[in-house]
């Protein structure tokens, strides 16, 4: 809902700079107030509005464009690239620059997160999506916090037709993702992704066995899972996440 009311913002802003008989800096001004009104609305951090404002501004030159450039398109790409770079921070970056898993080549993915975030579905999907590419994933659940976490990655795992690893009866996670692991690795999978518990950052004690599964499994990737409609409140969460292992 957010996203939708937000991006109907935006769309509206370059829409009336569109309309207008005369792209001018006036014009120009208005619409880049017009979105920045839209991101404060939205929540977004006053830091990343500036700087975006700021990037569109060094961008786009309206009195030394040649002849025959469309001022408008020039805004509005300048605006949508920037927009691109807010939401994906490697937008521009080579590829060769990231961590992907491989086949025939066992790689380990920790998720980590806030409770309620959304961290299972998203491993379930994030294995879906590799096991659709060819490689062979297992899902282990790290989980022995909440209430049915495992039962939530069974029946997730078992639908989409994923090999998963947990135990109702072990209470320390790290024993059960250093069995999973092994077992995974026995079995020649690709991709061990591992689900841990939500925590907030005030929980010292969970932050600590976040730490802990980390230096168990030597993950090669720590993917961060969270609600972005939380907002700024997401800037302090991520800060606290990243103190901790290599989000």
């Amino acid at each position: 809902m957010v996203l939708a009311q937000l991006g109907g913002s935006i769309s509206r802003a370059l829409q009336n700079m569109s309309n207008s008989t005369v792209i001018d800096e006036a014009v120009f001004h208005d619409c880049l107030n017009e979105i920045n009104r839209a991101l404060l609305q939205a929540d977004v951090q006053f830091e990343l509005i500036r700087n975006m404002h700021a990037n569109i501004k060094n961008i786009v030159n309206l009195d030394g464009l040649a002849a025959g450039h469309s001022k408008r398109k020039i805004i509005q790409q300048a605006v949508f690239d920037e927009l691109c770079k807010m939401l994906d921070p490697t937008t521009g970056i080579k590829s060769s620059s990231f961590f992907f898993p491989k086949k025939g080549k066992t790689s380990v993915v920790m998720f980590v997160g806030l409770q309620g975030s959304g961290k299972t579905t998203t491993c379930t999907k994030y294995a879906h999506y590799y096991q659709k590419k060819g490689l062979k994933p297992g899902l282990v659940c790290a989980d022995t916090f909440r209430a049915g976490a495992f039962d939530q990655l069974k029946q997730n795992a078992t639908k989409a037709k994923i090999p998963f690893y947990g135990s109702y009866m072990e209470s320390d996670p790290v024993k059960i993702v250093v069995e999973g692991v092994e077992r995974f690795k026995e079995e020649n999978c690709d991709l061990i992704i591992l689900d841990t518990s939500g925590r907030h950052k005030q929980e010292a004690a969970l932050f600590e066995e976040m730490r802990q599964l980390s230096e168990a499994t030597k993950p090669d990737l720590v993917i961060f899972v969270m609600d972005s409609s939380i907002g700024q409140a997401a800037f302090g969460q991520a800060q606290a996440f990243k103190q901790s292992v290599a989000v």
